[in-house]
């Protein structure tokens, strides 16, 4: 059986428990609401700025990345990254990480952006990963129950190169331990951080975020993993994958791990930056190995085979043809992956599409393994939603998709008015969705389109709405809603 990382009704990981399935148990949620007067909003929390951030939400906290826009505490001034602790009930700021950027090169850690990786929680432990491709391993409680060790040093950590190390604070976080990749596993960071992290028992599985250089033309580290193991109570890295995909990501390692059981036998999957989704057998949970190993590849399937595969970044800019890239999570769902992959987003071509891959097969699947194909308009960062034998995704065309999970057959699309980056959120029998043109729609999760309810908000939405608790969550470029039921008074 699966280990499971906390209780249904919160939401302590993006995407649903090891599989990623963008979907939720939650009922009772709002099938409208009221921005201009505050209907159903149970509280609205400032995010800053170019937030690009979905929240979890675990024992009373929603955790959620932003920048340093609008300050929080004096002491920190200019341009942070952020990771908020709030209050479930009120949205209230217990605790903040602030890191400093990465500096000498914009492109190592891009100006402004706010905090990019969602969180996992178990217990009174976080796990995420900082702008600055650190690991870390934070106490729920923050500084409430003292500075904890082994890590000491957050007053360093909080100050920029060449400052005076700060004194820690109430709001400060508390930082258990922390790896920092580019060390660990000579990885080379592009533009930003963005992963959520795997968590089966004593591993923690995470995509590296290597990538391209300035130049957009050069990987810096060929020879970095894209997959890594971390045991969660130390910080040390266990395993890494042997496949050597390195020269051949595109532009970042942005996707990140999905795990299931398929004949008895536990696996990990994972969408390369090369465009192809591995199967890679999972440690044993429980006892995790004393030196570092090479993860065991069970499958691969190529998403787009007829794509280049030498001299990939000569398709710099190319529009038309080059290699494909996978940026959204494979969810696992009935013994089959999901996902999306396709053209670059910002340097490749506009092709894109979904797959479907049979998870039982072993070696080379990429001729075998394919039950169906689903064509999208243009690139695709989402990860699908899958309930009751419908799927539900999104591309940057700005469309929203409901196709037969069975067989790929579609039922219907619906156009919002610009990209969509972030992914669909089916939950109480509906679908919720945002996107850049600041519009959000709810619509019934069925075969035919009904839209239920459509709003604008204050800015861009580049996340997945996120439900727990009978509350849900819509984070938008500048601040982060709370949506929830409120009882009519009579």
């Amino acid at each position: 059986m699966l280990s499971q990382a906390a209780g249904a009704e919160d939401q302590p990981q993006w995407g649903e428990r090891h599989s990623r399935n963008m979907i939720s148990r939650e009922t009772g949620l709002p099938r409208q609401f009221d921005l201009a007067t505050a209907k159903n909003v149970k509280w609205i929390v400032p995010l800053g700025s170019d937030v690009f951030a979905s929240p979890v939400v675990a024992s009373g906290r929603v955790l959620i990345g932003a920048n340093n826009a609008e300050p929080r505490d004096p002491r920190h001034q200019g341009d942070r990254a952020v990771l908020l602790c709030l209050n479930e009930t009120d949205g209230r700021l217990v605790w903040q990480l602030v890191v400093p950027r990465l500096e000498d090169d914009l492109f190592l850690d891009w100006p402004n952006i706010g905090w990019c990786s969602p969180p996992t929680v178990e217990g009174d432990r976080v796990y995420t990963v900082t702008n600055r491709c650190e690991v870390v391993c934070l106490d729920l409680n923050g500084l409430a129950n003292g500075n904890d060790g082994p890590y000491l040093d957050e007053g360093r950590h909080m100050a920029p190169r060449g400052e005076p190390a700060m004194e820690v604070a109430g709001l400060d976080a508390d930082i258990i331990w922390l790896t920092d990749m580019k060390e660990a596993v000579g990885m080379y960071p592009h533009d930003a951080a963005h992963c959520s992290i795997l968590l089966d028992g004593q591993a923690l599985y995470l995509n590296t975020c290597n990538g391209v250089d300035n130049t957009h033309r050069v990987i810096r580290k060929p020879d970095a993993p894209s997959l890594i193991v971390i045991d969660k109570a130390t910080g040390r890295v266990v395993a890494q994958d042997g496949e050597h995909i390195g020269p051949l990501v595109f532009h970042s390692t942005w996707s990140s791990p999905s795990l299931g059981e398929v004949n008895g036998k536990r696996l990990v999957f994972f969408g390369g930056g090369d465009g192809v989704c591995y199967a890679f057998a999972a440690l044993n949970p429980s006892q995790l190995p004393e030196t570092p190993q090479v993860l065991e590849r069970v499958w691969r399937f190529d998403c787009d085979p007829a794509a280049p595969k030498e001299n990939v970044h000569s398709f710099q800019g190319n529009l038309q043809e080059g290699p494909s890239n996978i940026k959204g999570m494979p969810v696992f769902h009935n013994n089959r992956i999901y996902v999306t992959a396709g053209g670059d987003i910002w340097q490749g071509k506009k092709t894109a599409c979904l797959k479907c891959i049979d998870a039982t097969l072993t070696g080379d699947v990429t001729t075998t393994a394919e039950r169906w194909t689903y064509p999208l308009e243009l690139h695709a960062c989402a990860t699908p939603a899958i309930a009751d034998g419908l799927l539900f995704v999104t591309d940057c065309r700005g469309l929203v998709h409901c196709v037969d999970a069975d067989t790929g057959a579609p039922y219907w699309t619906h156009k919002l008015r610009r990209d969509i980056w972030g992914s669909t959120l089916v939950a109480d029998g509906k679908v919720y969705v945002g996107s850049q043109g600041r519009d959000f729609c709810i619509f019934a999760a069925s075969k035919e389109k009904q839209v239920l309810f459509a709003t604008e908000f204050d800015a861009p939405i580049n996340s997945t709405p996120v439900a727990a608790n009978g509350v849900l969550y819509v984070a938008t470029l500048r601040q982060l809603y709370a949506i929830a039921e409120t009882p009519e008074v009579k």
